[in-house]
């Protein structure tokens, strides 16, 4: 993989799962990576990225940025969408998707007035395909990561920044395996063609290559790191 020396990356829901290891991987190939979380940890900015303000904060605070990594979202529980309260469907769409939004809007104009970057956003299999039961709130705002993800690539390709999702498959983080019984998570583990969960580094080994120069050509793609659980 190539060197990511006098890169600044910044990731989004950094402090454990996917983002932690997508800012490990991108600092032990050089970048300086500036890890956000709404947890507290150490190592970790404080940011609420559904706060449009406090996200404005954080990326005033940096004197460039190279790679925007959208990661943070995600679910707590898996319910059926009749129960699914208005707040938590406001809730789920704010953290997963309006999140995209305002901090791919906050960096897009120190990316143009450098002519150079890259925007990776984490979709996830379910915005893909109905392939596993989630929650629709969740499904649905990963279908809208993917489809802002193409439009943006359309806006700023000329401006020197690709734009590009990477769809996880079912991935053996500690919220996934917290969202279900050990036996359904081997069902779903079952379900794949590898007869595995994915690990949260070799969703963060694709990421990676996005934001890589490698990748300069790839942009408003999808990529499917999904052992097989959906084919499109």
């Amino acid at each position: 993989m190539e060197d990511f020396e006098a890169k600044v990356a910044l990731v989004t829901g950094a402090a454990q799962g996917i983002g932690r290891a997508i800012a490990v991987g991108l600092a032990e190939l050089g970048a300086t990576v500036v890890s956000a979380d709404r947890a507290p940890a150490d190592g970790i900015v404080p940011l609420d990225v559904s706060d449009a303000r406090a996200v404005a904060e954080v990326v005033a605070g940096l004197d460039r940025i190279d790679i925007l990594v959208n990661n943070a979202g995600g679910f707590a529980v898996i319910r059926a969408t009749e129960e699914i309260a208005e707040e938590e469907w406001h809730a789920i769409l704010a953290s997963n998707l309006t999140s995209v939004f305002l901090c791919s809007k906050a960096v897009l104009p120190i990316m143009k007035r450098q002519r150079y970057g890259r925007i990776v956003n984490l979709a996830s299999v379910v915005g893909r395909a109905g392939a596993v039961r989630v929650t629709s709130h969740y499904a649905a705002a990963k279908a809208g990561v993917i489809g802002f993800t193409r439009h943006l690539a359309l806006e700023v390709g000329a401006d020197g920044i690709t734009v590009n999702a990477v769809a996880p498959g079912t991935t053996a983080t500690e919220r996934v395996l917290r969202a279900r019984t050990p036996e359904a998570t081997q069902r779903v583990a079952e379900a794949i063609p590898v007869r595995r969960l994915g690990e949260p580094a070799e969703i963060a080994e694709a990421v990676v290559f996005l934001a890589s120069d490698s990748a300069a050509f790839i942009n408003g793609a999808t990529l499917d790191v999904n052992g097989g659980q959906v084919m499109v």
